[in-house]
């Protein structure tokens, strides 16, 4: 995941460093192509023998490259570093393709149990755990929308085994797609059986009954959703179902490391502009914008914080968040008061997110995509932006090697030794 990305996002960097060129140029160059474009068909496949049938990588970049004005951006950071010889600035933009299952196929699974008061009040239990991220919130608005009634009448309760089994981690940022999808199973049976009480109510055919803005509608009629409910009690009617979810069509090989490994994949790319103290190490971050694709979002709030957090938190990841071990491998950096965390005082005033207009070809929840860990990669950008302006210490006339993350230290040590590299 992240990991790989960083590593074959340096070598895109020093490519483009040794030709002269800007990284933007070479990235555009080694992006996906449609094989009618490029006449093979290994530009549309990934390493791993896969076909990409999602693809609007390219589509990304060039919005966030309009978006943030990354050309006219570049110039002026140019002009800024010509201008000032103790201060640099870089920018960078790096896009971010990944693919969402689970590696281990078993993992790929979701439960629900969906339970219907007599009063129409619903209470809905997953697998997946609410830690913060909103899961519960969507999964209220996918189960809502499954029995076409408004939000206040469901109720998520706190993930328990006894009452679904077996559940998946809720990690590989499938918590939404597999719960989700479970719910929407479980709502699909039960919209099957109160359909023939809503028929009898409304004297009309089964097949004719729909269920939309906290009515069941049908031969020109409707009837609220809590008479109905407390017409299926009355009728006998089982109120309460399970629902399951398997993800399809997902299989890979790990003795020949090929096969259809994800369902789906997720896109974005960032732009990221800093400023750095070429005698200090000390280093702003003055501006970020992102595009992200999350399909046809559940809930854009939750999801433009999810990838806001989800910035700052690789951006930690990448500049900050220094591991130090003793001659024993005894890790010295194990709190607070040693291991550094980005904090809201490390957030650009200038954090711009768009969500790429955009939906999942995948029939998941609402056709949205994960967002969870996906946009964690966009935080490279600010990694390359702060390399970038290390080269320009150095008037850009030598390749800079530093490691992450990129803390004061290392940023310092990077400057002085590309400097004298390059003979300054």
């Amino acid at each position: 995941g992240p990991q790989g990305m960083f590593g074959i996002e340096t070598v895109i960097e020093q490519i483009a460093n040794s030709l002269g060129k800007d990284p933007l140029t070479v990235r555009k160059l080694n992006l996906y192509q449609d094989p009618k474009v490029s006449g093979n068909p290994a530009t549309m496949t990934t390493q791993y023998n896969q076909l990409i049938e999602d693809w609007v990588g390219d589509k990304v970049v060039n919005q966030v490259e309009a978006e943030s004005g990354y050309w006219a951006r570049r110039e002026a950071v140019n002009a800024f570093n010509k201008a000032n010889t103790k201060r640099k600035r870089g920018l960078a933009l790096v896009p971010l393709k990944f693919g969402i299952s689970f590696t281990a196929t078993m993992l790929n699974q979701g439960g629900a149990l969906l339970n219907i008061y007599m009063d129409g009040s619903v209470s809905v239990n997953h697998g997946g755990t609410e830690m913060g991220q909103g899961l519960n919130t969507k999964m209220a608005q996918v189960c809502a929308d499954g029995l076409g009634i408004s939000t206040r009448y469901v109720r998520v309760t706190g993930t328990d085994t006894q009452k679904v089994p077996n559940a998946s981690a809720t990690s590989a940022s499938s918590g939404a797609d597999i719960n989700g999808a479970a719910i929407m199973n479980a709502t699909q049976q039960m919209r099957e059986r109160l359909k023939p009480v809503a028929a009898s109510m409304l004297g009309c055919d089964a097949s004719e009954v729909t269920f939309a803005a906290d009515h069941a509608h049908g031969g020109g009629k409707s009837v609220a959703w809590a008479a109905l409910a407390k017409q299926a009690w009355l009728d006998r009617v089982g109120l309460s179902v399970t629902g399951f979810y398997m993800t399809p069509e997902i299989k890979y090989d790990f003795t020949t490391l090929n096969g259809r490994a994800f369902y789906y994949y997720c896109y974005g790319a960032a732009v990221s502009e800093v400023e750095i103290d070429t005698r200090t190490g000390e280093w702003w971050l003055k501006a970020v914008d992102i595009v992200h694709d999350a399909g046809k979002s559940i809930n854009p709030a939750i999801d433009k914080g999810q990838i806001e957090g989800a910035y700052v938190q690789g951006m930690g990841w990448l500049t900050m968040e220094e591991c130090i071990w003793d001659k024993k491998g005894k890790l010295l950096t194990h709190g607070p008061s040693t291991y550094k965390i980005p904090v809201a005082g490390d957030v650009p005033e200038h954090l711009k997110i768009s969500l790429f207009e955009n939906h999942n070809l995948k029939p998941t929840p609402f056709q949205s995509k994960a967002v969870g860990e996906p946009p964690l990669m966009l935080a490279l950008s600010s990694y390359f932006a702060l390399r970038d302006a290390v080269s320009a210490s150095a008037h850009h006339q030598t390749v800079v090697h530093m490691n992450a993350p990129a803390t004061p230290e290392r940023i310092l040590l990077a400057c002085e030794k590309a400097k004298s590299a390059a003979g300054l």
